[in-house]
């Protein structure tokens, strides 16, 4: 059996956050439209603290890594967790440690009073979909995702 261990990130800690993202990005075949910086990452997650990030760790190597926020549910009247990111090494799949990290972040969402852990998932990965299903974890069924970025943010905040 896996031992678990974790830790908070640190902002020493931004360049393997950094490296974390990228390897996620490249599975997900969006390394494109990765801009994020050290110096982003440092000013956001540590600076203006808008984020967290937790590593799981193997022998003392960080091998995984979940970066979340809180976000807020007026129906419950009360803050949650939101997970951005969640990533384990290819090599250190199907050993546990995407449901230890899941279940670290739960427990958190617990400690801190929060109403709900909830997340994203790209309709094709059906290992990540079978995965969070086998949590219990529920599929949203009635929402759409809308976004609105760069040069049509800027338009719309005129």
């Amino acid at each position: 059996m896996e031992k678990y261990m974790f830790r908070f990130a640190q902002e020493e800690d931004t360049a393997l956050i950094l490296q974390f993202i990228r390897e996620l990005s490249e599975y997900e075949k969006m390394l494109d439209e990765v801009v994020a910086t050290e110096e982003l990452l440092k000013e956001w997650i540590f600076n203006q603290k808008k984020a967290e990030v937790i590593f799981a760790l193997r022998d003392g190597i960080e091998i995984g890594f979940a970066l979340f926020f809180h976000n807020f549910s007026t129906f419950l009247g009360r803050s949650g967790i939101y997970l951005e990111d969640l990533y384990v090494k290819p090599q250190y799949c199907g050993k546990g440690y995407g449901k230890a990290l899941l279940k670290k972040l739960a427990q958190t969402a617990v400690e801190r009073g929060c109403g709900r852990l909830e997340w994203w998932c790209l309709d094709w990965n059906k290992p990540s979909i079978d995965f969070y299903l086998s949590l219990g974890a529920q599929p949203m069924e009635d929402w759409t995702v809308y976004r609105i970025t760069g040069d049509t943010l800027t338009e719309l905040a005129k």
